[in-house]
């Protein structure tokens, strides 16, 4: 695909709700981390700050291309969730917007958007069309209380049409959007989701889909069972485990080259890879004596070194922020249950004390970590098993899901905001689906349709 996207025009100088987006910033979490419950969060992830209300009009149909209408229809919707799913924003109801459709500032009148009903603080505008064989979108955003400097941001895009056009310029201009207005923190609309995917009576492949449940389709077409897929920082190769004749082994796959690359396996099964954040190294659990232990590669496979040496260490994942300590899953003293370290295997530190703890993952942020947890696990035992989060430095926890059947395998986005899961309501594996929440439990809605596990977010 030809492409020409994202020229910034005309943006004059820009001061206004400097605090509220340094308050976005700085208090995503903190807020949260007050509350006095032990089991819940109470309030949003920017709990105690004010959202930043928008208007999002749809944009101005440019151009007598038959196309046009169609493709328009798929950005307007496109941006419009990609704004209301951020979790940063309380976004004008259409019903409340005013009437018309402004292209370009000339157009724009920002009382109608500032006063009541819509009461927004900022609003997005711009025109789209297919003009001269090419998809043309020029999006603004203006600041609708400031009458002196207005404009906040000016992109100009251009692309071949189609309805993946139409998506990913919405997706870009959304992203500058929350990057301008949510603490310099970017969005997450053009993020991927790696998952794992039934294909067939014992064949699970390894699938990808756009962050909003866009596009699936499948990387890995293997004919065995893939599981435990994760994706590389700089997005280039996907690690996954695969079950051959010696048990389960690791993959590589290069999503630059299209085809697997060479990774050695070692004697015996090989499970669970996770990259550390300067993507030159992996750690993995591994059995090449019969009992799991974490151990870590380099990015090819190459000088695998163990750093546990306890029976049942699984599920490693390392601390994005710094790469220097690794979450994981060990049985040492009984039922699973997580535990930190250093990244050469000094320090232990157990973080739960109680119940069957699976899937560690840990946040951007490095200050939290979003795992499964059976807390009153046993024989006729209440409950089941759900998503929680923990602040690292007091082990304070928080649930995020409740009563919906088996949850598992968390992973965090990107900007922190969001967690992607599995959920099966009845409990069934084959029932599992992909679903998607704020990080604080709310928003929750799937993703998949049955038969999808083990998601993991990409880094960017």
């Amino acid at each position: 695909m030809s492409r020409k996207t994202g020229k910034s025009r005309l943006t004059p100088p820009y001061t206004p709700s400097i605090f509220l987006v340094a308050m976005l910033s700085l208090t995503a979490f903190l807020p949260a981390l007050r509350a006095s419950g032990q089991d819940q969060l109470t309030g949003g992830i920017n709990s105690g700050v004010a959202t930043i209300r928008i208007a999002v009009a749809d944009f101005k149909p440019a151009g007598a291309d038959a196309q046009t209408t169609a493709l328009k229809s798929t950005f307007d919707s496109t941006l419009y969730a990609d704004l209301a799913s951020a979790g940063i924003f309380d976004i004008v109801s259409k019903s409340l917007m005013p009437p018309g459709s402004p292209g370009s500032p000339s157009e724009i009148q920002l009382a109608p958007y500032a006063n009541a009903p819509a009461s927004a603080a900022f609003v997005g505008f711009g025109s789209f069309g297919v003009v001269g064989g090419r998809l043309v979108t020029n999006g603004y955003l203006f600041d609708a209380k400031n009458a002196q400097y207005p404009q906040v941001l000016a992109k100009q895009y251009s692309e071949d049409p189609s309805e993946g056009s139409a998506r990913h310029i919405a997706h870009e201009f959304a992203d500058e959007i929350i990057l301008r207005l949510g603490g310099g923190t970017p969005g997450i609309a053009e993020t991927k989701i790696y998952y794992v995917k039934i294909a067939g009576e014992n064949n699970k492949e390894i699938w990808a889909m756009d962050y909003d449940g866009a596009n699936q389709h499948a990387i890995t077409h293997l004919g065995t069972i893939s599981i435990s897929p994760r994706i590389s920082p700089d997005n280039s190769r996907l690690a996954f485990a695969s079950l051959g004749r010696y048990g389960f082994q690791l993959k590589m796959y290069s999503l630059l080259l299209g085809r697997y690359v060479n990774f050695p396996s070692g004697s015996g099964s090989a499970e669970s890879p996770a990259w550390a954040p300067n993507g030159n190294e992996i750690a993995y659990a591994a059995a090449p004596s019969g009992n799991f232990n974490i151990w870590i590669a380099d990015a090819n496979g190459n000088l695998a070194r163990r750093v546990t040496n306890f029976k049942g260490d699984v599920s490693p994942t390392y601390n994005p922020k710094t790469g220097a300590q690794i979450a994981f899953i060990s049985g040492r003293t009984g039922l699973p249950a997580l535990y930190i370290m250093n990244a050469d295997g000094s320090g232990v530190n157990a973080m739960t004390d109680g119940g069957y703890v699976s899937s560690p993952s840990w946040s951007p942020n490095g200050q939290m970590i979003a795992f499964a947890w059976d807390r009153k696990y046993g024989p006729g035992a209440p409950g089941g098993q759900d998503i929680y989060i923990m602040e690292v430095a007091t082990k304070k926890w928080w649930q995020l899901t409740h009563n919906g059947g088996r949850c598992d395998f968390p992973s965090w986005s990107p900007d922190g905001r969001h967690i992607v899961y599995a959920n099966s309501g009845d409990g069934r594996a084959d029932h599992m689906r992909v679903w998607t929440m704020l990080a604080d439990g709310t928003q929750q809605h799937a993703l998949t349709g049955a038969g999808a596990d083990m998601p993991n977010w990409s880094w960017k």
